[in-house]
């Protein structure tokens, strides 16, 4: 079985990006096999998606950079953003509309990573869908649509 890898990149400003890189990854999840399939798997990854831009436009007050990757087992979500202070978990207080981002992506991603670079950071949410051996052939053609 040959896997290709795919994968899709793209920036969010500050200003609406939030709610344009939910749309953004919302259609592109629709190009994998298993999305239709595993809408709880597929909704995770937005709402990660959601949490890890707003972090990135809150807490580094910089553009941020999605990339979404399938490998066949893994869809790895990463967000890149100029500030290399890394996340912390904290503990909010009952009632805090805030402070809840990383332990939400703690709680919905099978694995999560961060990195330190040279301009910025990147973290990383991995979802394996149930059914992790899907094999991805010639990526379909993804619609795209204004992020408005």
């Amino acid at each position: 079985m040959a896997v290709k890898a795919m994968g899709w990149a793209h920036s969010f400003a500050v200003s609406g990006g939030v709610r344009a890189g939910r749309y953004w990854t919302r259609d592109h999840l629709r190009s994998l096999p298993w999305a239709a399939e595993e809408p709880d798997t597929a909704d995770a990854v937005v709402l990660c998606v959601s949490e890890l831009l707003t972090n990135a436009h809150v807490h580094a007050h910089s553009d941020a950079h999605l990339v979404l990757t399938w490998d066949g087992d893994c869809l790895h979500v990463s967000v890149h953003d100029e500030d290399p202070t890394l996340p912390r978990q904290r503990d909010p207080e009952a009632g805090a509309t805030s402070g809840r981002g990383v332990g939400i992506v703690r709680a919905l991603a099978d694995d999560w990573s961060m990195k330190c670079q040279r301009h910025g950071k990147t973290v990383t949410a991995c979802f394996r869908p149930a059914a992790a051996h899907w094999e991805t052939e010639d990526p379909p053609h993804v619609p795209t649509h204004p992020a408005g």
